[in-house]
């Protein structure tokens, strides 16, 4: 005959047990996310870089994602990015075929990217040279880097579809961060596989302060948020920080983080990329 003592005992551990279960699935990430970055060009791409990596993971305690983070870009292989769900791209881009080619085949099996401002820039010559074909012209479709806007400062930004996931919680058009805003060679209206989901609305010009004129806009057309339609994947421009240059002391003076609506279009697109599907390509 079975004690009471014993059933009591048994009950109690069975309990525990359970409540380890429950708490451990608690404790379990939704999807995991990695952020690749060099943080070595740049001042300005350096403090994103430093800001994206205090950010992230206060976003990730709060909704319930892991976020890891590392310079190492030979991380970027098959066996390694098969923990993850999200690639970022804080700053560059893979360099080494091996890299590149990992990344590709993560992407076309459907994994997640998100990248941000630098990592889409190439330019002949120069020390990231538009010699990655399938990246700049078939996934970003932007082609090489054509100008940009100077010195950092806020544009209004117009959301072009409020339907997608990342940007259906948006108004129609909201003030961006300080960056310096790229225009590219190519005209991503033209790329049938390319969905514009936000550009510089006609209120932001004249655009720049220079003081070299062409680093002025006064009129055009300007994506600076897209995804491509045959990928789980977004691009946004921002991603520079104003920095106190002719101070020379490398100081803060703005941030891309800690813009309410900007913070709203990252963790939306993050949470498409980590638990969404994949768009039908229409």
């Amino acid at each position: 005959m079975i004690s009471l003592k014993y059933i009591k005992t048994f009950a109690l551990a069975l309990l525990c047990l359970c409540i380890t279960i429950q708490t451990q699935a608690q404790k379990k990430p939704r999807f995991r996310v990695i952020a690749f970055y060099t943080a070595k060009n740049d001042q300005a791409h350096i403090s994103f870089v430093h800001e994206s990596n205090k950010w992230f993971p206060q976003m990730a305690a709060k909704y319930g994602f892991a976020y890891d983070s590392t310079s190492n870009w030979s991380n970027l292989n098959e066996a390694y990015l098969a923990k993850y769900k999200v690639v970022l791209f804080l700053d560059t881009r893979p360099e080494a075929p091996e890299q590149r080619a990992a990344f590709e085949k993560y992407m076309k099996n459907g994994g997640g990217w998100m990248g941000f401002h630098f990592s889409a820039f190439a330019l002949t010559p120069s020390d990231f040279n538009a010699d990655w074909d399938w990246y700049h012209n078939e996934f970003l479709g932007s082609g090489q880097y054509g100008s940009n806007t100077w010195r950092p400062t806020s544009a209004i930004l117009r959301v072009e579809d409020r339907s997608h996931p990342a940007t259906k919680n948006l108004p129609e058009t909201f003030k961006a961060s300080p960056n310096e805003w790229y225009r590219w060679e190519k005209d991503l209206r033209q790329n049938p596989d390319i969905k514009i989901l936000a550009s510089i609305d006609s209120t932001s010009f004249p655009l720049g302060t220079g003081p070299k004129s062409h680093e002025i806009w006064h009129s055009g057309y300007y994506p600076v948020v897209w995804t491509n339609k045959n990928y789980k994947m977004i691009y946004l421009n921002m991603g520079h920080n104003d920095i106190d240059y002719e101070g020379k002391t490398n100081r803060d003076l703005s941030h891309t983080l800690g813009n309410p609506t900007e913070d709203k279009l990252i963790l939306d697109a993050l949470e498409w990329l980590g638990t969404g599907k994949k768009l039908a390509n229409k």
